[in-house]
């Protein structure tokens, strides 16, 4: 998993970030837009240690990338390996996702996706 996120690290832009989760919103979906927000939000804080910082790097380097691991083959599954990376990210960073950070993402999941299903953001946070 390590040699995963050294590979995308140099994918990853704040820049890139925030265009993809905001013009892609709807189309990647609550659960993966939501745990993109969480892993963004906790690398931000200026108490989550290197490591963790290098995965949340790493994972969204993955997902910011043009052609990742697993191609997308059609738009319906297209992103499924996607959220599987981000699982895994925000699982691996979970002592650094506080109440804070949830709101951060929550208040910006609703910015670009309106009203969104609450029980996806649960079973995210239920990972947690």
């Amino acid at each position: 998993m390590k040699d995963l996120f050294e590979k995308y690290k140099s994918k990853f832009s704040e820049l890139k970030l925030w265009t993809l989760l905001k013009n892609g919103a709807k189309r990647l979906g609550t659960k993966a837009v939501y745990s993109a927000l969480l892993m963004f939000y906790a690398y931000k804080r200026k108490d989550t240690p290197a490591w963790a910082k290098r995965i949340v790097i790493g994972t969204l380097g993955y997902l910011l990338a043009p052609i990742d691991a697993i191609p997308d083959l059609s738009p319906f599954i297209g992103f499924t390996d996607d959220i599987g990376i981000l699982s895994i990210g925000v699982v691996a960073i979970a002592g650094f996702i506080n109440d804070e950070v949830k709101e951060k993402a929550r208040t910006q999941l609703e910015k670009w996706m309106g009203n969104y299903d609450e029980a996806d953001v649960k079973e995210v946070d239920d990972q947690l």
